[in-house]
């Protein structure tokens, strides 16, 4: 079975832009897409460069596990235009990745998947479930238009290393990808971590994130970086 990597999407788009292969998203905007994409996540961007600072706030605001926006950067700076698009007019949203993993009002994902690890580390239990069904009646409540973007994380301990298989309703090349790389490569730290405590004479390293996403899409503002 062959594995894609980053450098064979980058190379898929580029061709696409190049043949003007393109869709038209509900706003009337030109993208290029790619359904059932699967790849190995060898890379933390595919167009553009991570923003550093940004990714520190991201995490700081998972892990205050508010769900308002106001609260990524505080009350001297908006939050960004994509925040803004999907949270209601109080600042509201689903998408608070640390809320949906560290909350009793979730489980308690983290914890349960850490305790699935170490009870049994060559299972296929071991899964972190970020969309649910009823998002269908809170996707749109009061003004919002945030459908969580990740279903879900699995984990496997393999050769003494951690993997991890990404699942993605729906993921933007250029900014959603960078962000969410950042995201996933910081739980698996975080996993391994709590891990080894829990396991005082085990080594565990991280190993490879496979990223599937059944809708993987630049949109045309940004085509100017698909080179």
């Amino acid at each position: 079975m062959q594995t894609y990597k980053v450098q064979d999407i980058r190379d898929h788009f580029i061709n696409e832009l190049k043949a003007e292969r393109f869709t038209v998203d509900k706003t009337g905007q030109k993208t290029i897409e790619i359904l059932g994409a699967s790849f190995i996540a060898d890379e933390s961007a595919i167009f553009g460069t991570p923003v550093d600072e940004y990714i520190e706030k991201e995490f700081a605001w998972y892990r205050s596990m508010s769900t308002n926006i106001k609260d990524i950067y505080g009350p001297d700076r908006n939050p960004p235009l994509a925040w803004r698009y999907a949270a209601n007019m109080h600042g509201e949203i689903n998408s608070n990745y640390g809320l949906l993993i560290w909350s009793e009002k979730y489980f308690n994902q983290f914890d349960r998947v850490v305790q699935e690890l170490d009870k049994n580390p060559d299972g296929r239990r071991a899964t972190m479930i970020y969309n649910r069904p009823s998002i269908w009646a809170e996707y749109n409540e009061n003004g919002k238009s945030d459908f969580i973007c990740t279903n879900a994380v699995s984990y496997y301990i393999r050769d003494k290393k951690l993997h991890a298989v990404v699942q993605m309703r729906s993921n933007d090349v250029v900014f959603g990808y960078k962000n969410d790389y950042a995201w996933q490569h910081e739980v698996m730290i975080l996993l391994i971590d709590r891990y080894l405590d829990l396991n005082i004479f085990s080594d565990l390293e991280i190993g490879d994130i496979y990223w599937q996403v059944q809708n993987l899409h630049v949109y045309e503002r940004h085509f100017d970086l698909v080179k």
